[in-house]
């Protein structure tokens, strides 16, 4: 079932989201639909908070990006933390929960995250590249960190405005157009 993606400025997004005590049947078909949501959407991962879920789950399928014809790798992460990370990228970022709006983002360039898979086993999951922006762009929403968070108070002040207009029905610019590659990727 597609679930309705909760959009910014809703207070939802700025929650911090509980660990999830056993993964059941309801939490497998919750993967379920947020995967189903995300591909929908589509996107390239996608966090409870954004589905008016405020448990810490999220799923990423960074194979499905621009519906290019690649194997699907799903992962989904429940309660993750990050256990180390070494580098830095920056990734011009989109958000499911945030339309039009691309922002760039400084983030480590490999992570390893410690999590339960949807069966409930203690995993450990790498991520590279966009993977790792993934993976750190929904563990931030877990937390009720989003992409405005990385903007200063004039860029947020006029990204408010932007949707006002949007919701007015007006037509604003779109945004430029950025190098395949090297995103945006409508993470989540």
């Amino acid at each position: 079932m597609i679930l309705e993606i909760v959009k910014y400025p809703n207070p939802i997004l700025k929650q911090k989201s509980s660990p999830i005590e056993k993964v059941d049947r309801t939490i497998q078909k919750l993967v379920e639909d947020m995967f189903e949501t995300m591909y929908a959407a589509p996107g390239v991962g996608l966090a409870g908070p954004q589905v008016g879920v405020l448990k810490q789950i999220l799923v990423v399928d960074i194979d499905r990006r621009d519906g290019e014809k690649r194997r699907p790798d799903p992962q989904v992460l429940i309660n993750p933390r990050v256990v180390s990370r070494e580098g830095e990228i920056t990734w011009e970022e989109g958000c499911l929960s945030l339309p039009e709006l691309i922002v760039s983002v400084e983030r480590s360039k490999k992570i390893v995250v410690e999590a339960l898979d949807k069966e409930g086993k203690l995993r450990k999951y790498l991520g590279e590249d966009l993977l790792a922006v993934a993976f750190q762009h929904e563990m931030d929403h877990l937390n009720g960190i989003l992409l405005v968070d990385h903007l200063s108070r004039l860029k947020r002040d006029l990204y408010r405005k932007k949707l006002e207009k949007l919701a007015r029905g007006e037509k604003v610019p779109p945004e430029p157009e950025v190098e395949r590659g090297k995103g945006p990727a409508y993470i989540g």
